[in-house]
């Protein structure tokens, strides 16, 4: 599931026939409740104050109001991944307040380590969630986080530029949550995120297209993104992100949906070089 930040993530769960997901919304904290998730007539039910807002927004969660777009494949890789992967459709939160928190975390580190370092946040400064599923956690709250000094982030392996992103985040909060972004397209309310300070283009690219559904959402800057698209796209293990912008013009409006197609039908590229050893901040 996309919105699940890793196995371990305390904001979601999935047990038996439920999803869980616990968030913060206009109207307060609330847990969405998702009964048959994943079949063609799923049933939502909302916790807390943010439970009903919610539910109202649950067909989008599970990308029922999806618009699937007919693609003219220009590249042999795509029209074969479209042939197979052609009905996929992208879910949209609604919440872009908690999907740049773990967006942020991710910026230049690995994936375990992001996930780990959201673990820890939501443990340390979310509350528990609203609803009868034991230890579902809230992300920070907005006014709590946005509180805490740079340093207190140290001891989670978070150095200073991505602790003052998160709190410049959650000192956006209200206005993340509000409801300006429904009058703009999903490319345009992932364009929006970046105009809070430290989340450039990867960082909002990949919050927008949880938060809106932005099937044009490029993930430009990602290490491992451009060179699929290079090997892909033109059989050439590494490319620029220059270059995946020009070999991807063709399906402006369906970016990222494209590259989905393509990292679902297992294109990666291949592995070259040692991996950087990541150095704890925690350690120094």
């Amino acid at each position: 599931m996309a919105f699940q930040q890793g196995r371990f993530d305390p904001t979601f769960a999935l047990e038996g026939n439920s999803l869980w997901r616990a968030t913060h919304t206009p109207y307060g904290p609330g847990t969405l409740r998702i009964l048959h998730p994943f079949t063609v007539l799923p049933t939502f039910e909302g916790f807390g104050q943010g439970g009903e807002w919610l539910v109202a927004h649950g067909n989008d969660f599970v990308g029922a109001n999806d618009v699937l777009p007919a693609i003219q494949a220009a590249h042999d890789s795509v029209h074969n991944a479209q042939r197979k992967y052609g009905t996929l459709r992208f879910g949209r939160s609604c919440t872009p307040y908690h999907e740049l928190l773990p967006a942020v975390l991710g910026q230049r580190v690995t994936a375990v380590e992001a996930l780990r370092q959201w673990r820890h946040i939501v443990y340390e400064w979310g509350d528990l969630a609203p609803g009868p599923l034991k230890d579902l956690r809230l992300p920070p709250d907005p006014h709590r986080l946005a509180e805490v000094p740079y340093f207190a982030f140290h001891q989670f392996g978070i150095e200073k530029k991505r602790a003052d992103t998160l709190v410049a985040v959650a000192r956006h909060g209200a206005w993340l949550m509000g409801a300006h972004f429904n009058a703009l397209t999903p490319s345009e309310a992932t364009l929006e995120l970046q105009r809070i300070p430290g989340v450039g283009i990867w960082t909002a690219s990949v919050a927008g297209a949880l938060a809106f559904g932005d099937a044009d959402a490029l993930q430009v800057g990602d290490f491992h993104v451009k060179n699929t698209a290079s090997w892909a796209l033109r059989g050439v293990a590494r490319g620029t992100d220059e270059e995946m912008i020009r070999d991807m013009h063709p399906y402006a409006g369906n970016r990222h949906r494209v590259m989905r197609w393509l990292e679902l039908d297992g294109w990666r590229a291949p592995a070259r070089g040692p991996r950087r050893r990541n150095v704890s901040i925690t350690r120094l």
